[in-house]
Parts: C-alpha cells; structure tokens; sequence
C-alpha cells in the first residue's frame, strides 16, 4: 500500500508549544527578578484562607521575614557579645547577654511559624539575614569592642528591632490579623525592656 504523506502540522505544534512554554518560563522569571527582595516565596500549594486577603498575607509576611532578620542579626550579636565581653563588668554582663540572647533564641520559632502560617516560607540563611535586616553585623575582629561599645550597639540593636515590629504591626492592625499582632506587642515589650536595662549601663 503507498504511504500516506505526513503532515508537517505535528511537528510544527510541537515547536509552537515549546516556545510558548519557554516565553511563559522567561515571563515568570522575569516576574520572580521584579519582586521586591522583602517579599516571601509562596511556601503552601493548597490555597490559605483565613479570612485575610492574599495581599494582606503577602504584606505582613514580607514585614515579619524583615522583623525575623532583624531579630536572628540581634540574637546573633548579642550571644557573640556574652563570649566576648572582657572587663570589669564581665560577670554581669556575661549573665545579662545569656538571658537576652536566650531568650531571643526561643522567640524565632514564633516569628517564623506565623509567617509560615500565613501561607509564606521563612527566611533562613545567613545570606537571607543579612539582606533583609537593618541591623549591621559584627565584624570577626581580631579584638572585640570593649564592653560599652557592646552595651551600645546592643541598644541600638534592641531598638532598631522594636522599630521594625512597629511597622509590622501596624499593618497587621489595619489587615485585622490579630495573632500577628499579639505578637509583635510581646517582641515589643521585651526589646524596650532590654534596651532601657542595657542603656542604663551608660548612664
């Protein structure tokens, strides 16, 4: 029996295809380089419903990943600072700088788990960090500050995060999400807390 000659559509839908997906892949990565770098990955396939408009969820998460930066760079520090710390104040600042950085330890879970449940993934690398917080890093010197330039920039550190919390919040408040909110005003209780203890060293 004689052949029937092909069609050449077949391997032309094929190539059209291709090219739609590969444009569709170039538009999306180009959407993914336009996001804001705040901005959390959707970290949850099902859809999140919990009466909180995706762009409110969106928001506060972005907000909460900065205050989780912040608070991560200030726990980092000031457990750096309960090593180092020399001089006459050693023991109690050594024992101060361990109940703060302890505490502070604890209070990530919380912070992350709410990003989390608003349907976002956590930052959680040091490169992460370091992008998102407003807090510089300590440098690996050779000599550590002495222990009032540690009890400075601790509080500067304590309050640069209370900063931070008060801007989530308050967006937090406007969106009605509630547990956000509860606990933000916890996280601001402790680092005014710490802040006035550290700064009342100085005076």
């Amino acid at each position: 029996m004689p052949r029937t000659k092909k069609s050449g559509k077949a391997g032309k839908t094929g190539k059209t295809d291709g090219a739609r997906k590969t444009a569709k892949a170039g538009a999306a990565a180009a959407a993914r380089a336009a996001t804001p770098f705040a901005s959390p990955e959707p970290g949850a396939v099902a859809p999140v419903d919990i009466g909180i408009s995706e762009r409110d969820r969106r928001e506060i998460a972005a907000n909460l990943s900065q205050f989780l930066s912040d608070s991560f760079t200030l726990y980092l520090k000031t457990h750096n600072f309960h090593w180092n710390v020399t001089g006459p104040m050693f023991n109690s600042l050594h024992a101060m700088f361990m109940d703060q950085y302890t505490e502070q330890w604890n209070a990530l879970d919380e912070t992350a788990e709410r990003i989390r449940a608003l349907g976002y993934n956590a930052p959680g690398s040091y490169a992460e960090f370091i992008r998102l917080s407003s807090i510089p890093e300590e440098p690996g010197l050779a000599e550590a500050p002495d222990w009032r330039e540690m009890v400075q920039q601790l509080v500067a550190g304590n309050e640069a995060v209370c900063r931070t919390a008060r801007a989530a919040l308050t967006h937090a408040d406007d969106a009605g999400d509630d547990p956000t909110v509860d606990l933000l005003t916890q996280r601001l209780q402790v680092h005014e807390k710490n802040a006035w203890m550290l700064r009342s060293l100085l005076q």
